[in-house]
């Protein structure tokens, strides 16, 4: 019996019939063709340079998610080692990334317990990756196609116990610190942020009024920012609805900086789903805790500056 639309036999192909060199051939490849490895991870990273120097060693590709978190690719087109392990950590550590992702040809079963062991034990904002790489054909047609598989990611489970177990880490302490301070402060001058709690994150936010439209508050250990957040959601149509809502706002740059008092940073980030505008404070950070009180001041100022400035034209978007 014949079918009208056959169906073919997949075939594994060498990973090294495609790509012979890893680094000026597969490392290349994956920096201009990402989406295939964002599409298996359900993320969007944006590649921001390959071969980053660390020292005498060279990550593969550096890369950025959505949040502005880093994120490190290593890749090894051969079974998983010691050696590419600890670059891993290496990197990450150095590069102070939020993200690793170890692209392998095989992993060995000694490397997944390992990455599974440190998504249980490492906070919730660090995440770990290994993921299988394939390349097969479909017949006899003469083009190859990636196949890129999790072997182990992190898990809502794993990561709540490991936030159990590190609850009480410096970082999250000074956070949560800083944003008990500045919700305090912020309620004798604005009801804006009222319902929100304090957070171990290094953001806060509060709905402005529409559906997938945020005031946020950020901090860093180098500085701390007031912005909106257009992020409606993941669907196509979702995304042209924050470029459409951010052109809108941005007809009215003028009259909004005006009413700020300072120039925004006005983002639209044609190659991510959200938009963003922004001010940073660059001279006072999480880290100078002798100066909080300055720099929640005037970010408290800020916002409330911000609010007032977009208010009336966020409400008028769709």
């Amino acid at each position: 019996m014949e079918f009208e639309n056959p169906i073919g036999k997949i075939k594994k192909v060498p990973l090294r019939e495609i790509w012979k060199k890893e680094d000026k051939e597969f490392t290349k490849w994956l920096e201009e063709n990402i989406d295939y490895l964002n599409d298996v991870l359900d993320k969007n990273f944006n590649v921001v340079k390959r071969e980053e120097k660390v020292g005498p060693f060279k990550l593969d590709l550096f890369a950025e998610d959505e949040n502005d978190n880093k994120v490190i690719i290593e890749n090894q087109l051969e079974k998983t080692d010691h050696d590419h392990l600890g670059k891993i950590l290496t990197y990450m550590i150095n590069l102070e990334a939020n993200t690793a992702i170890w692209i392998t040809k095989e992993p060995r079963d000694e490397h997944v317990q390992v990455i599974e062991w440190l998504n249980k034990y490492t906070p919730g904002d660090v995440l770990f990756y290994l993921v299988k790489l394939e390349a097969i054909k479909i017949g006899d047609q003469p083009i190859a196609a990636p196949l890129f598989t999790i072997v182990t990611g992190p898990t809502i489970e794993a990561k709540q116990l490991g936030e159990e177990r590190i609850e009480s880490a410096q970082r999250y302490k000074l956070r949560k610190d800083f944003w008990t301070k500045l919700l305090t402060k912020s309620k004798d001058k604005t009801n804006l942020f009222s319902n929100v709690s304090p957070s171990k994150y290094s953001w806060i936010a509060t709905g402005a009024g529409k559906s997938g439209i945020a005031y946020i508050y950020e901090v860093t250990y180098k500085n701390g920012r007031v912005e909106i957040y257009l992020d409606k959601g993941k669907e196509d149509e979702d995304v042209l609805i924050n470029k459409k809502r951010f052109d809108r706002l941005f007809k009215h740059k003028g009259e909004i900086e005006k009413e700020f008092g300072e120039k925004l940073l006005w983002e639209k980030l044609d190659d991510r789903k959200a938009s963003r505008i922004s001010y940073t404070f660059d001279e006072i950070g999480l880290k100078d805790e002798d100066r909080w009180d300055d720099i929640q001041d005037k970010m408290i100022d800020a916002m409330i500056s911000l609010e007032k400035a977009t208010k009336k034209y966020i409400g008028k978007l769709d």
